[in-house]
């Protein structure tokens, strides 16, 4: 009877011990738990190439930081993959997957449909939800509400949005004088029209004289043949179009566009992207442009042994550096807050600034926007100042036109009434 007594005495001893301890665990070394990161986006479907790319990205980014010691003395990211079809329904479902699982850290990009369901969602649970909130670190929906009238502080977004991409590829059109009309076509849902209003309004300022000769809006992931949209655009006779189109939808406008002979300028948004660079071919040498945060062939070669290391190990081209800013600045801001909490790396992460490889990158703490530098580049031939070709065409992207990260700053309405 006594030994039974002093035996339950050690146990509660022992459990009233292990919670003390438990309770002074601190992210500063005594925790060792993996800090993961939900990537939401498609990795079936039409789109899938974009997400399975964007998950391989953001992978090698975080190798090399587990390689270099982790981060808060010791502890190792993981990034989880979790499959939304590019469907904003699928994508709650995989957001309330990852919050069951313990994960506090979601990033996607591939359609601004899907990133406007994820931050409402996000914002509602987190006020239902006080210290088990969640941060939603935007890699490339682009939509410019999500940092204007939908803004709240558990979002940031690392990629440029549509006004900034326009703003310099309608700077580029402008140095073009024989660019005397201009064709648009977009997929219709929140981030075509966005790209549609956008570059038409910089039009209208930067070359008034500039005709609009069509505005085209298409579904999404839908058109197998975009011929009759493409003989619309030569009937127009138009010397260049600007479309914000990605994946399957520029790839086979592209496509199109080639196979009927179509000879003006394309203005693009993501014509770099995996998949699509293949399509273009020979065809679109000197013809197709792409506003983006990086390629391969930037005066100096910055980020040179990233883009070899990465290819040689994938078998694709380094095209995305939003996927490298979102790792690397959540690495950053978890140093920084010397904890994994999301609320103090939110904190931290506001006007969190560095060099991402092709100059400063900044984080606006207003709106959790990301400064960023932008290029505007053509496809080219090897040769001279294009070293590298993409996805192993024989051609590459050569420079047109430079912004940077201070002239792509461009005003924000976002009133983030949220802050905690």
């Amino acid at each position: 009877m006594i030994k039974n007594k002093f035996i339950n005495i050690y146990l509660i001893f022992s459990l009233i011990l292990f919670a003390n301890c438990s309770d002074n665990k601190t992210d500063s070394g005594a925790n060792e738990e993996t800090i993961k990161i939900a990537h939401i986006d498609p990795q079936t479907g039409p789109f899938a190439l974009q997400g399975a790319s964007g998950t391989s990205h953001m992978r090698y980014i975080i190798e090399q930081i587990n390689a270099d010691g982790g981060v808060l003395g010791g502890r190792k990211l993981e990034i989880v993959a979790l499959d939304n079809k590019t469907n904003p329904q699928e994508s709650l479902v995989n957001l309330e997957q990852a919050i069951g699982e313990g994960i506090q850290y979601i990033t996607q990009g591939n359609g601004s449909h899907v990133g406007r369901a994820l931050t409402e969602a996000i914002k509602k649970h987190n006020a239902r939800n006080i210290g088990a909130e969640v941060v939603f670190l935007n890699n490339a929906a682009v939509d410019p509400a999500l940092t204007n009238e939908s803004c709240h502080f558990w979002h940031f977004r690392f990629d440029a949005h549509v006004g900034m991409k326009a703003n310099a590829l309608t700077s580029s059109i402008a140095n073009e004088p024989s660019i005397k009309k201009l064709y648009l076509i977009n997929q219709d849902y929140s981030y075509g029209h966005a790209v549609a209003k956008e570059a038409e309004n910089f039009i209208k300022v930067k070359r008034p004289d500039i005709e609009i000769v069509g505005n085209e809006f298409h579904p999404v992931g839908r058109v197998k043949d975009f011929a009759p949209y493409v003989a619309k655009i030569k009937d127009s006779n138009a010397d260049a179009v600007l479309s914000g189109n990605w994946g399957s939808d520029l790839a086979l406008l592209i496509k199109s566009a080639a196979e009927s002979g179509l000879d003006s300028l394309m203005y693009t948004n993501y014509g770099n992207l995996v998949g699509t660079v293949r399509t273009i071919g020979a065809s679109g040498v000197g013809r197709v442009r792409v506003a983006s945060s990086f390629h391969q062939n930037i005066d100096g070669y910055p980020l040179e042994d990233l883009n070899v290391g990465y290819k040689k190990q994938s078998g694709e081209d380094w095209v995305h550096n939003p996927y490298k800013y979102v790792i690397e600045m959540w690495a950053m801001a978890m140093n920084k807050a010397g904890s994994s909490n999301p609320k103090a790396v939110a904190l931290a992460l506001e006007n969190l600034s560095y060099d991402g490889g092709v100059g400063k990158v900044t984080m606006r703490k207003d709106d959790h926007q990301l400064m960023l530098p932008l290029y505007v580049s053509s496809f080219s031939e090897l040769g001279g100042q294009v070293k590298y070709d993409s996805e192993n065409t024989g051609f590459g992207w050569k420079t047109n036109f430079v912004l940077s990260a201070e002239e792509t700053e461009l005003p924000h309405t976002c009133e983030m009434d949220n802050r905690p």
